[in-house]
């Protein structure tokens, strides 16, 4: 049975987001697969600034979800590969959310907006790149219809990831 995605905006990060990721993604739990706590606020700002800039000149970026009433629940969106590892020159797809909103529904809601909004921004396809222990996220990337196209090592952390595939 599939049941109903909750409704989820998707909002261009402002500088007020920046203190919401950083409050939200303070939870060790919800870093547990992102290297197991939160960056300093300094980097939270740097992050919105350029999914700012990723907007007005791509048309996607890593978006603030928001919920029904009005809260922050975290982010997702798509950007370039930010690493020298992996897939190079690909475009991410990815999401973080706060703990207290797991499991209903938000994740996949938003990312099925983000795969419109770059397929009409011309993207070809996207990839996600997920820790192979984070079922979650390897439950939203079949959710999604991504496929598995690699295994791999993350650098620093010496633990297997995946990377996930879908043609747009």
């Amino acid at each position: 049975m599939n049941r109903a995605l909750p409704d989820v905006q998707l909002r261009v990060p402002t500088d007020e987001d920046a203190i919401a990721w950083h409050r939200i993604f303070a939870d060790p739990e919800v870093m547990e697969f992102h290297g197991g706590s939160a960056a300093e606020l300094s980097e939270y700002e740097e992050l919105t600034a350029r999914q700012r800039r990723h907007d007005a000149e791509r048309g996607f970026c890593l978006w603030t979800m928001v919920g029904p009433a009005g809260e922050v629940l975290g982010f997702t969106g798509a950007q370039p590969w930010p690493h020298a590892w992996g897939p190079t020159g690909q475009i991410e797809i990815g999401w973080r959310l706060g703990r207290a909103h797991w499991g209903k529904g938000y994740v996949t809601a938003a990312a099925r907006t983000t795969l419109e909004r770059v397929r009409t921004a011309g993207v070809s396809g996207v990839v996600a790149m997920v820790d192979a222990r984070n079922e979650r996220s390897i439950a939203v990337t079949q959710r999604l219809g991504m496929e598995l196209a690699e295994r791999c090592t993350i650098p620093g952390s010496g633990q297997e990831g995946h990377r996930y595939r879908l043609a747009l």
